[in-house]
Order: C-alpha cells, then sequence, then structure tokens
C-alpha cells in the first residue's frame, strides 16, 4: 500500500481582532489543503480544533469537525508513541503536521514526527506560511547571511547572563545574528538582563506580535535601549510571543 503524504501546515501567529482575516497570513491553496485532510497532529487538540472552524469560514471542511481525527504531539509525548502518530500515514492517509504557531517542526515538537517519516520514506511536504524567526531575521536589519536561533534562554539569573555573553561573543566574533525567545511574560526581564550584559555598542532587535495589527518592531543599540529601560519606557511586549536578536 502506497503511504499517505505529511503535510508540514503553517498556523497565524495568532489572530489578534476580527479585523485580519486568515487570508492576510495563510495562502488559499494552503486553507483549501487543510479543509481536505482527515487526520491531523497538533500540539493541542482544542486550538487545532479552534483554528479548523476558523478555515471552515473560508472553505468547507471534508467532514464535520468531530469525525476529523487529531492526535496530540507536545513535549509530553513520549519517544515510543510516535509510532502511533504515524500509523495513519503508513495506512495510506494524508495527514497534516499543525503547529501552535507558525510553522510546525521549527522550535516545535513536530520535529520528531517529520524525521521518523523519513526513516519510514514517507514523503513530507512543507506549505509556505508565517514563521515569526524568520520574519524577525527580515525586519531587524541584521545579518541575515547568518544567524542562529538559540531557544529559550536559561531562567537563572546569572546563568541567564552568562549565556548572553556567550553568545554575544560568538556574535561578535562570527558575524552572526542570534535569535531567542522568552516565555512571554517574561518579556521585560530578558531585555533587562541583556540590557545589563551586552556591551553598548551591540545591535538588539525586539519583534513582538507580527502580523497582527499590534506587531512592533525595534532595533537600537543597548545604550539606547539602557535609556528606554532605565525611563520605563518598556516595548508593549507583556505577555506577547517576542523574538529577541542581537548582532555583536
Amino acid at each position: 500500500m502506497q503511504t499517505g503524504i505529511l503535510y508540514l501546515i503553517p498556523n497565524t501567529l495568532g489572530i489578534a481582532d476580527s479585523t485580519q482575516p486568515l487570508f492576510d497570513v495563510i495562502p488559499i491553496e494552503v486553507q483549501k489543503l487543510t479543509s481536505n485532510l482527515t487526520h491531523l497532529v497538533a500540539e493541542n487538540a482544542k486550538t487545532a480544533r479552534a483554528y479548523l472552524k476558523l478555515l471552515n469560514t473560508n472553505f468547507s471542511l471534508s467532514r464535520a469537525l468531530q469525525d476529523i481525527r487529531i492526535c496530540e504531539l507536545n513535549i509530553n509525548t513520549k519517544e515510543t508513541q510516535l509510532g502511533t502518530l504515524l500509523a495513519p500515514l503508513l495506512a495510506g492517509y494524508d495527514v497534516g503536521l499543525i503547529s501552535e504557531a507558525g510553522v510546525p517542526a521549527v522550535a516545535d515538537p513536530g520535529a520528531n514526527l517529520v524525521r521518523l517519516a523519513h526513516q519510514h520514506a514517507i514523503r513530507v511536504k512543507p506549505l509556505v506560511g508565517p514563521s515569526s524567526l524568520l520574519l524577525a531575521v527580515m525586519a531587524s536589519g541584521l545579518n541575515g547571511q547568518s544567524f542562529a536561533f538559540n531557544g529559550y534562554l536559561p531562567t537563572d539569573a546569572s546563568l541567564r547572563n552568562r549565556r548572553i555573553q556567550e553568545l554575544e561573543q560568538r556574535s561578535r566574533k562570527e558575524k552572526q545574528t542570534q535569535l531567542f525567545i522568552e516565555t512571554p511574560y517574561r518579556n521585560a526581564a530578558l531585555l533587562e538582563a541583556m540590557c545589563l550584559s551586552c556591551k553598548p555598542s551591540t545591535e538588539l532587535c525586539v519583534a513582538t506580535d507580527l502580523t497582527l495589527s499590534t506587531e512592533l518592531i525595534q532595533t537600537w543599540p543597548i545604550s539606547h535601549w539602557r535609556v528606554e529601560v532605565a525611563n520605563k519606557r518598556m516595548p508593549e511586549f507583556n505577555k506577547k510571543p517576542t523574538v529577541f536578536l542581537f548582532l555583536g
């Protein structure tokens, strides 16, 4: 039996309000393809259903929402459970892998399923959609020829400061933009830590709510950010998804 195709389905980076149509961020062909899938793998089944409901306003789903099979793959999924998620593909069904926000398998546990699909010679098809990391690099004005994503930094203050300094040294030596993210309610603490740990000339970009009506992107040297922070002029990024980038 021929295996199915694993489609990597982009999600929105968040819907801020009703004035932003899905068409603004998700291509029409991607919406059509997603609406025809009967099997999905998602980080959270509840939010995946909410996305399908939104999609259904543009393109009718191939079957009733409650009849679409949605399996979860998140940080709690054990390696031994991946075979169950792969089973529909081996049985010939096309499956969509969808992230909570942005593109799947990038800073996302879906990469484990993609790797297993390759091991079973299953076709993997990435679809076009918004990636907060690439959008942030594009808009930052920093080096887009060489950059590295470092995920989350340590929560312990001393370890975090040490890691920031290590990344700054690497950035300066290799002329490489360093990217990282933080749990949204700790955005202010991370910005303060970078102002404390980085050299005044280091360029820092803060990119918040990308693609949303509340989008805010600012690139300044650390010396300027220090003045802003000292005067309590923080960006409007409290509890909002934010990408941090710097170039030493």
